[in-house]
């Protein structure tokens, strides 16, 4: 038997895009908010970068998959279908590196939000920078702010989860569509 819209919340076409949408835009700003202040929350050099690189690829897959949806193109479909798994890895060691991180350097950051945002590491004398930490990150407090790290992550990847299984989704009703379109039960033999 075959279930068209078992596990679905919204329509899948339409739905899906909206999911993508969805994702695609919190990935870019979170991108960003790690590419302009990251350095205040994760002090090797080119870590905040990766991440939020690992943002992009995430928006950028959403947008691939918007694509192959509007169209109802199989090839972009499938193309998401195969990549997403290798995202969804990457994504979720991000998730734990960036989660570990964060516990291991809470006293980096506690000491950034006591000496008025200055980043950790830089002399607080004859420094040019003015770049400070948010304070936004510091009026929380820093458990709040690594409990929002945490709870955000584990949505972040179980929305991705099911991004991934309504391309999976569309990518069977393509299937199945083209299947009894070319069956010869449905041509008629004189």
């Amino acid at each position: 038997m075959w279930c068209d819209n078992c596990l679905l919340i919204f329509p899948l076409k339409h739905g899906a895009i909206a999911w993508d949408v969805l994702i695609a835009v919190y990935n870019l700003a979170g991108s960003i908010i790690l590419f302009q202040y990251g350095q205040f929350l994760f002090f090797n050099y080119p870590e905040w970068q990766i991440y939020g690189g690992i943002g992009m690829a995430v928006m950028a897959i959403c947008v691939i998959n918007i694509i192959g949806l509007s169209n109802s193109s199989y090839m972009f479909t499938r193309l998401c279908f195969f990549l997403w798994p290798f995202i969804l890895i990457v994504v979720a060691v991000r998730a734990g590196l960036m989660i570990f991180q964060l516990d291991r350097q809470q006293s980096k950051i506690i000491w950034e939000c006591n000496n008025g945002g200055q980043a950790w590491g830089t002399p607080q004398e004859g420094t040019t920078s003015t770049a400070t930490m948010p304070s936004g990150f510091c009026s929380a407090g820093f458990h709040s702010l690594y409990i929002a790290f945490v709870l955000s992550l584990l949505v972040d990847f179980g929305l991705q989860v099911y991004a991934y299984f309504l391309c999976w989704r569309f990518m069977k009703r393509i299937e199945h569509y083209y299947a009894v379109a070319t069956s010869d039960k449905h041509l008629y033999h004189l």
